[in-house]
């Protein structure tokens, strides 16, 4: 879809395909409606500019009142396929509860199986460098968030409570789905297994250098005194049997 061919469905200006709001007037125009890769889609369109699945969005009542991590303004519950989610309508983040998460990697690395990771991983130039860092809070328990690399590897730094779940800004969710379907989560989980092999290995080999390197306890029995003394206990019981 090209960008000229979009319009602003409320003052009819022209609009960029990746633009969230309107440059002119401020409307909405585009969700996070795809259920396959989570990605932006413009208002009204039926398919998914990025992976041309059928939009399949549902704004729901929300169970509790949470705050977007960033705008501090009240969060949207949606349902985008079977998934549910929180999102900002101010700055388009994405609010992921740990179970949800945890489905949406499974689900996508079935897929990258399936695709036989036929999509190229992530480089570090994917996506836009966040160049103020700044901590925000669990939109559940209000404790800052650690900021971490998703798998260690994704490139996508996202902000993530243990206990709760993982804050995705504009456009994240989506490149780590496609970071998944690439097999990132397989090669993650092959590299952390290495690292931990050879980290083994230095310990074992660290363990034999200093058991060599040990000088010998002058304490401990040698092998010709642990030799006579065995000697002469056996004298000692052939005696007592004769």
């Amino acid at each position: 879809m090209n960008a000229e061919t979009l319009n602003c469905p409320m003052c009819g200006a022209a609009a960029s395909s990746d633009a969230a709001r309107c440059e002119h007037c401020g409307a909405r125009l585009a969700t996070v409606a795809c259920p396959s890769c989570f990605g932006l889609m413009f208002v009204g369109a039926k398919f998914c500019s990025h992976c041309g699945s059928r939009a399949d969005r549902t704004e729901v009542e929300a169970d509790s009142h949470q705050l977007c991590p960033r705008c501090r303004v009240e969060m949207n519950a949606v349902v985008v396929g079977n998934t549910d989610l929180k999102e900002c309508p101010k700055c388009e983040g994405i609010w992921a509860a740990a179970a949800s998460l945890e489905q949406i990697c499974c689900d996508r690395e079935k897929q990258a199986a399936v695709l036989g990771m036929a999509a190229p991983i992530a480089t570090p130039d994917s996506g836009e460098v966040e160049k103020n860092i700044r901590y925000v809070p669990c939109p559940v328990c209000s404790t800052l968030m650690n900021r971490v690399n998703f798998a260690h590897c994704s490139h996508v730094v996202v902000d993530v409570c243990v206990k709760h779940g993982t804050w995705f800004d504009k456009d994240e969710l989506r490149r780590i789905v496609e970071f998944i379907r690439a097999g990132g989560l397989e090669e993650a989980r092959a590299r952390e297994i290495s690292e931990l092999e050879a980290k083994q290995r230095e310990l074992r080999n660290a363990r034999l250098t200093s058991a060599w390197d040990t000088p010998p306890d002058p304490r401990a029995p040698s092998y010709e005194s642990a030799h006579l003394g065995l000697s002469a206990a056996a004298s000692l019981l052939r005696m007592f049997l004769k």
